[in-house]
């Protein structure tokens, strides 16, 4: 079984067409954990009616969010997806058979950004090229999509919830250390470009280098060596 978990603050806006995607997917041995951080909007009335299992906590923070979505998860495999991605067809069946037939303790998903724009034609390649050597050479992946075992989840304790930016790339890498990473070839993600419209595109891929040449040189971030808000978006 597979349990989906989606950490949320205020996504009435992006989550009912998530919720709306993965009900399409020709897949049904899945729960829908929605991991809310007390939103002020109507996406908690939305994940009920839509028969998603609803967990709340004050904490705001994504680690801690996704974390406390898999402690009541069910399933043996765990998929954490933000709550304005979207997903293609079929996503949910090749990406956990795949998870399963290649006996992955986690995963990561390329990404196809969600804009027409020409700008993202550039970074998508260039975000492809650095994730597919990366699973062999530097195990990271962005939380927009993860997969994990439920058990390699337990086995390193979660999230760390200590952790400023930059909680997903920790985590793939102390599960990597548990078991086998590897990128899913069979499906790909839509990465919303909300936070890149907003911010500019070059503040948030600036945003990004730092973050990663801080976590290769020095490890997790725990103090705000940039600007990062959740739920404000």
């Amino acid at each position: 079984m597979l349990s989906i978990v989606i950490p949320t603050l205020n996504e009435e806006k992006y989550l009912p067409l998530l919720l709306e995607a993965i009900k399409k997917q020709g897949f049904s041995d899945y729960e829908v954990i929605v991991s809310d951080g007390k939103s002020e909007d109507k996406t908690i009335s939305i994940a009920f009616n839509a028969g998603c299992r609803v967990v709340e906590d004050e904490g705001r923070s994504p680690a801690r969010q996704r974390n406390l979505g898999a402690q009541v998860a069910k399933g043996d495999t765990i998929l954490f997806l933000d709550a304005d991605s979207l997903l293609p067809d079929d996503f949910l069946p090749a990406a956990y058979k795949e998870f399963r037939k290649k006996n992955l303790s986690a995963a990561g998903f390329y990404l196809h950004f969600n804009s027409p724009k020409r700008v993202y034609r550039f970074i998508e390649p260039a975000f492809r090229i650095m994730s597919y050597l990366g699973q062999y050479f530097f195990p990271a992946s962005v939380g927009v999509g993860i997969m994990a075992s439920k058990i390699a989840h337990d086995t390193i304790k979660g999230f760390d919830e200590s952790i400023y930016i930059g909680e997903d790339y920790d985590y793939i890498n102390r599960l990597a250390g548990v078991g086998k990473y590897r990128m899913i070839a069979s499906t790909f993600l839509y990465f919303s470009v909300r936070r890149l419209e907003k911010e500019g595109v070059a503040p948030v891929l600036w945003k990004w280098f730092v973050g990663g040449i801080y976590f290769i040189i020095r490890g997790p971030i725990r103090k705000k060596i940039v600007k990062y808000e959740f739920g404000k978006y």
